[in-house]
């Protein structure tokens, strides 16, 4: 095993770890700090992976950006409240059959992977080009249409929020 297999796992494991504290600790800011500790291991499988770009996007944008701003919230609306609220039995369910779903999912990536089935159309294209290259590539040729159904989603969600926080200011 070389060292970068190693070092990918043990990130991997660490993000993993992370991840699961992230949804069980009870206090907010607990789990947003947790979550940061995800992002900025998940940026290191990435790196190992040779996907700089990804990495990069993922603790500026993520790390960054999104948890930054969830710490501002949680601040901003007392994260000792946000711990108390209770979730009802259907939630439970939902949630314990979404984790079946995904550990099944990504059980058959990993099979896949291991068995050497999982070579795709982005593997081809990095192998030509180069990573950075080969994603914006099929970003802007390909998966056009969802990439703008994304943008407009984001924008709309954007919208929503600010008349929402306007509503509230103005009451």
């Amino acid at each position: 095993m070389s060292w970068e297999q190693i070092i990918f796992y043990l990130f991997a494991a660490l993000a993993v770890i992370f991840a699961f504290l992230t949804v069980t600790r009870r206090n907010a800011v607990h789990a947003a700090l947790c979550l940061i500790f995800c992002f900025f291991f998940i940026a290191g499988t990435f790196v190992v992976l040779n996907a700089e770009l990804l990495a990069a996007v993922q603790v500026l944008v993520y790390a960054g950006g999104v948890v930054g701003l969830m710490l501002y919230v949680i601040m901003l609306v007392r994260g000792e409240d946000a711990s108390q609220v209770k979730q009802a039995l259907g939630q439970k369910i939902i949630a314990a059959f979404i984790s079946v779903l995904l550990v099944i999912q990504i059980g058959s990536i990993v099979y896949l992977s291991f068995a050497g089935k999982a070579t795709g159309r982005l593997a081809q294209e990095m192998a030509r080009y180069g990573n950075t290259e080969s994603i914006g590539t099929l970003l802007y040729t390909k998966y056009i249409f969802p990439f703008e159904v994304a943008s407009v989603l984001l924008l709309a969600a954007m919208v929503g929020a600010i008349v929402l926080a306007k509503n509230k200011l103005e009451r």
